[in-house]
């Protein structure tokens, strides 16, 4: 996106903007909170969220869930190679799968061929493996290099403000 495509934002929409990245208060009045703490009105927060959700700018407003602790032990990174032509129809069947919960159609490289990856959830590896045998089976894909995570080293929303 170029620059001048960019909003602008003024410096109280800012402020909002940079509690809202973060952890919501843990209060029975947090766009209240907010307010407070950015030097607004609570209708001020919530117009702004609301104008922002709509226009698309905000995607989801809403809980993150800790995988780990809700049973979802593994996690791979998936790399497809998969043929241009057939990419749309593979893109959206992976897409629409509940154990990806991402999915991006990227460039390829010369000696790193795959242009798909997926991020499968499971509680364990073996059930990694098996969604992946599952989705080798049912989208015909199966030139792909499934990665097993060892450790997460960093898992952040990235913050703008």
């Amino acid at each position: 996106m170029r620059k001048e495509n960019l909003p602008v934002f003024t410096e109280a929409e800012r402020r909002i903007l940079r509690m809202a990245q973060a952890d919501l208060p843990d209060s029975a009045t947090p766009y209240a909170d907010m307010a407070a703490a950015a030097g607004v009105a609570e209708a001020e927060v919530l117009e702004l969220l609301t104008r922002l959700k709509e226009s698309g700018a905000i995607r989801r407003f809403g809980a993150t869930l800790r995988h780990q602790k809700a049973g979802y032990g593994a996690n791979a990174m998936v790399a497809w190679y998969v043929d241009e032509e057939d990419m749309a129809r593979v893109g959206a069947y992976m897409a629409s799968r509940r154990e990806i919960s991402h999915c991006y159609h990227r460039i390829n490289c010369l000696d790193w061929p795959y242009n798909l990856y997926t991020m499968v959830h499971a509680s364990s590896p073996e059930e990694c493996r098996r969604i992946v045998e599952d989705l080798v089976r049912e989208s015909g894909v199966d030139d792909y290099a499934m990665l097993l995570s060892r450790k997460e080293l960093k898992k952040t929303s990235m913050e703008y403000f």
